[in-house]
C-alpha cells in the first residue's frame, strides 16, 4: 500500500469524506453545505499554509471555480434552456407527441423515449422533464394507462441521452473540463457519443420493452387530480353546518366516511376527539383523504380547506382543483406558503398538503401555511383557469392538473435557431463551448427570447456551490498529493488485474457515489483521481475520465439521485423502491456495456 500523505492530505481527504455526508443531509440545503466546505478549506490553508512544488498554496485558488470557464458555460446553458422553455419552443413537439400516445401508445412510448433522449443530450433535461410531465400525465388520463408506466422510462432516458455530448450534463462538461486543465486531450462534442450511442440504445430498449412491466400497476387511472392522499385542516367559523354541534354529529353529516386525526383549538391545544366534544367557532380538524373527497367534506360540514388569510377567489369564474410540485427552483422550496406569500401571488388557494415520503401528519403543523416545504412535496390548490393558466406561465412551479397546454410565443422559433447555431459553433470548433453559450445567451436576450428576470432566475444556486465546492476540493486533493494517494491505494488493492477491471470498478464506485450524493461532486472529485490512475497504469487517461462521467451520470437507482428524480417520485406517485426495481438493472446494464465497449474502443 502507498505510503499516506501529509497533514494536510489527510486533511483534505477526511474532509472530502465530510463533504460526500453532507450533500446526502436533505435538510441541509447544497448551497449551503458548498459554502460551508469552501470556509473549511480557505480557512485552514490560510491558518495553516501547505508549501507545494511551486511556494505556499494561495487559499485564494479554492475561489478560482467561481471564474472557470466551464462553470460559466453550465450558467449560460441553463440560461439558455430558460429561454427555450419560456418561449414554448418544443410545444409542437409535445402536442405531436400527445396525439400520437393517443392513436398508437406503444410507437409513442418508443418515440417519446427515444426523442427526450436526443435532446437531453444537448439541453438540460429538467426542463425537457417539466414539459413532458403534464403531457404524459393528460395521456394517462385520456387513455386510462397507470402514469406509473409512462413517467419513470421517459425521465430516465434523459438521463441516459445526457451521456452522449459534452454539454448534455454539467457533469459532463465540468470534467472535461477539469481533465483539460490537467493536461489531457480536450474532449469535443461528440468525441464519446459513439459508446453512448451504442450502450444507451441497450438502454433505451430496456426502458421501453422491460420497465413498465417492473413498475407497478396503480389500481385506479390517473384523474385530474391524482389519487394520493392529502393532509388538510377544517376551518370552522360561525357559519358552519357544525359549529355548536357535537362531534358525533359533525361525522354524521358525512355519513361517518370522513376520519379526524385531530381537533385543534388555539394556538397549542389539541380536543381529545370523544363523540360528545362540542365543535367551537376557531376550531380546525386535520383530516387526511383524497382531493374530491376533502371538497365534498367541505361542502357537507360546511367549514373551509382555507384560513381567512387566503386568496381572493372569482365566485363567477369556474374553480378548478390542481397539484403543485414543490422542486428545488420553485419558490415554495424550503419555505411555506405564508412565507412565500403565495396566494396573493398566485391567486390560488392552498388547500391541502402531500409529503412526498409519505402523508405523516405530525410533520405538518397546526396551520398547513407555516408549514416548511421540501422538494416532491404537493400542494393541492383551487382557482380559476385562468390563474392556474398564469402559474404554469410562469415556469416557477410545476402544476399537475391534466392538461397539456403548454406556452407558445412568436419568439420560439428564434430561440430553437439560436440554440441550433451554438451547437454548431461548438460542434464544428469554431469557438469554445461557453464562447458559444454566453455568445446565445446574449442573442436571445436580444432577440427578446429573454428577459434579464428569466435569465437570472434560470441560474441554479445550488449548481453553482456544488460545482466551486467540488472543484475547490478536487484542486485541495490534486496540490496535497491526496488524490495520487487515492490512485495508487486503487491501484494497490485491485493488484494485477486486467486494465479494463481497474477501469470498470472506477465505474461502478462513480456509478455507487452519484446515486448517493450529487452527480457533480462525484464527477468531479472523481477526475482527478481517474487521471492518477492511468498515470499510474501508464494508459492514455481519455477511457478513465470517461469512466467517470458515465458513472457520475448513472443516477436512476434513488429518488434523490438527481434533481427529475424528485419530480417523478412526486407526479408518478412512486415510492423509491420503485427507483431501485427499475433503476437498478438500469445502471446494470450501462455499467456493463460501457466495462466491454471502452476497452474495445480504446484498445485496452
Amino acid at each position: 500500500m502507498p505510503n499516506l500523505p501529509d497533514n494536510h492530505g489527510i486533511f483534505v481527504l477526511l474532509l472530502t469524506g465530510f463533504t460526500l455526508y453532507l450533500f446526502t443531509r436533505d435538510r441541509l440545503p447544497l448551497e449551503a453545505s458548498g459554502l460551508a466546505i469552501l470556509v473549511i478549506l480557505i480557512t485552514s490553508f490560510q491558518l495553516y499554509p501547505y508549501e507545494a512544488d511551486g511556494g505556499v498554496l494561495a487559499p485564494t485558488i479554492f475561489l478560482a471555480g467561481f471564474g472557470h470557464e466551464a462553470l460559466i458555460a453550465v450558467c449560460a446553458l441553463m440560461i439558455m434552456g430558460k429561454g427555450l422553455e419560456t418561449t414554448g419552443a418544443l410545444q409542437p413537439l409535445a402536442i405531436f407527441l400527445a396525439r400520437t400516445w393517443m392513436v398508437r401508445p406503444r410507437l409513442a412510448s418508443l418515440g417519446t423515449i427515444v426523442i427526450s433522449a436526443v435532446l437531453s443530450a444537448f439541453l438540460n433535461n429538467t426542463p425537457i422533464v417539466i414539459m413532458l410531465l403534464p403531457m404524459l400525465i393528460g395521456v394517462a388520463v385520456r387513455t386510462q394507462l397507470a402514469p406509473s408506466s409512462i413517467l419513470m422510462p421517459v425521465g430516465l432516458a434523459t438521463l441516459v441521452g445526457g451521456m452522449a455530448t459534452t454539454i448534455g450534463t454539467s457533469t459532463n462538461l465540468i470534467v472535461v473540463s477539469i481533465a483539460a486543465d490537467q493536461g489531457v486531450t480536450q474532449l469535443e462534442m461528440f468525441d464519446f457519443a459513439l459508446p453512448v450511442l451504442i450502450v444507451g440504445s441497450i438502454g433505451l430498449a430496456y426502458l421501453w420493452l422491460v420497465a413498465p412491466r417492473l413498475l407497478p400497476e396503480r389500481k385506479a387511472p390517473l384523474s385530474d387530480t391524482a389519487p394520493r392522499v392529502f393532509s388538510a385542516l377544517f376551518y370552522v367559523n360561525a357559519d358552519s353546518a357544525i359549529c355548536g354541534k357535537s362531534f358525533a354529529e359533525c361525522l354524521a353529516l358525512t355519513d361517518n366516511e370522513m376520519r379526524v386525526d385531530r381537533i385543534d383549538r388555539g394556538e397549542d391545544l389539541s380536543v381529545t376527539r370523544l363523540p360528545s366534544v362540542t365543535i367551537r367557532e376557531g376550531d380546525r380538524l386535520a383530516v387526511r383523504d383524497m382531493p374530491e373527497r376533502l371538497k365534498r367534506f367541505e361542502k357537507q360540514i360546511g367549514a373551509t380547506l382555507h384560513s381567512e388569510h387566503g386568496a381572493e377567489q372569482d365566485d363567477e369564474e369556474p374553480q378548478h382543483l390542481a397539484e403543485i410540485v414543490v422542486t428545488r427552483d420553485s419558490m415554495l422550496y424550503r419555505a411555506s406558503l405564508l412565507g412565500s406569500r403565495f396566494a396573493q401571488r398566485t391567486g390560488l388557494l392552498p388547500l391541502a398538503l402531500h409529503r412526498a415520503y409519505g402523508s405523516d401528519l405530525e410533520e405538518i403543523s397546526s396551520d398547513i401555511g407555516a408549514t416548511s416545504l421540501h422538494a416532491g412535496d404537493i400542494v393541492l390548490v383551487q382557482g380559476t383557469g385562468p390563474q392556474l393558466e398564469q402559474l404554469k406561465r410562469s415556469n416557477t412551479t410545476l402544476v399537475l392538473d391534466g392538461t397539456t397546454n403548454l406556452p407558445y410565443t412568436h419568439r420560439a422559433p428564434r430561440a430553437v435557431a439560436i440554440m441550433a447555431i451554438v451547437i454548431l459553433a461548438a460542434a464544428l470548433g469554431i469557438m469554445p463551448i461557453s464562447g458559444a453559450a454566453v455568445t446565445g445567451v446574449g442573442l436571445m436576450l436580444a432577440t427578446r427570447c429573454l428577459r434579464w428576470s428569466d435569465a437570472s432566475g434560470a441560474l441554479s444556486p445550488q449548481v453553482i456551490m456544488v460545482i466551486v465546492a467540488s472543484m475547490a476540493l478536487g484542486v485541495a486533493m490534486i496540490e496535497t498529493g491526496g488524490a495520487l494517494y487515492l490512485a495508487q491505494s486503487l491501484v494497490a488493492g485491485v493488484g494485477g488485474l486486467p486494465i479494463p477491471v481497474i477501469l470498470s470498478i472506477l465505474m461502478l464506485v462513480m456509478a455507487i457515489f452519484t446515486n448517493i450524493v450529487s452527480n457533480n461532486a462525484t464527477g468531479v472529485i472523481g477526475a482527478p483521481v481517474a487521471i492518477q490512475i492511468a498515470d499510474q497504469l501508464g494508459v492514455s487517461p481519455e477511457p478513465f475520465i470517461l469512466a467517470v462521467i458515465f458513472g457520475a451520470n448513472m443516477s436512476y437507482a434513488t429518488p434523490f439521485g438527481y434533481q427529475t428524480n424528485l419530480l417523478l417520485l412526486s407526479a408518478g406517485g412512486y415510492k423509491a423502491t420503485d427507483f431501485l426495481r427499475v433503476g437498478l438493472p438500469l445502471a446494470l446494464i450501462m455499467w456493463l456495456g460501457f466495462s466491454v465497449v471502452l476497452p474495445l474502443l480504446y484498445e485496452l
